[in-house]
C-alpha cells in the first residue's frame, strides 16, 4: 500500500482492531483462571496476625519457626504449619511483622 494518508489511516484502523482484539482474548483467557489470592493478611494469617504484631523484631526466620511453628495457615496446597512455610526459606532477619505476613503470603501462593 502507497504511503498516503488514506494507507496510514488504514494501517491505523488495522492496528487498532487488533488491539480489541488482543484486549477481548485476553479478557476471555482471565475469565478462565482461578480465583486470586486475597492479598488482606487478616483473611490469610488469622489469629496469627496479632501474635506477630506483638512479637519482637528484628526476628530471624528461626526465631519465628520457634515461636510460631507450630501454627498453620492455608496454602494452595492446603493447610500447613509455618514451620513447613518457613523452612523452604534460608535464615534471614524480618523487620516487623509485615515483613513477615509478606514473606509467609509469597511462600503459600507458590
Amino acid at each position: 500500500m502507497a504511503d498516503t494518508k488514506k494507507g496510514r489511516d488504514k494501517k491505523a484502523d488495522d492496528a487498532e482492531q487488533r488491539q480489541q482484539e488482543r484486549e477481548m482474548q485476553e479478557a476471555r483467557t482471565r475469565a478462565d483462571e482461578a480465583e486470586p489470592v486475597h492479598d488482606e493478611p487478616g483473611e490469610r494469617l488469622g489469629d496469627l496476625d496479632e501474635a506477630l504484631e506483638n512479637h519482637e523484631y528484628p526476628a530471624t526466620t528461626d526465631e519465628l519457626i520457634e515461636a510460631f511453628g507450630d501454627r498453620e495457615v492455608e496454602t494452595q496446597g492446603g493447610w500447613k504449619s509455618i514451620e513447613e512455610v518457613l523452612i523452604q526459606t534460608d535464615d534471614r532477619t524480618y523487620t516487623s511483622a509485615d515483613d513477615v505476613r509478606s514473606r509467609i503470603q509469597g511462600l503459600i501462593r507458590r
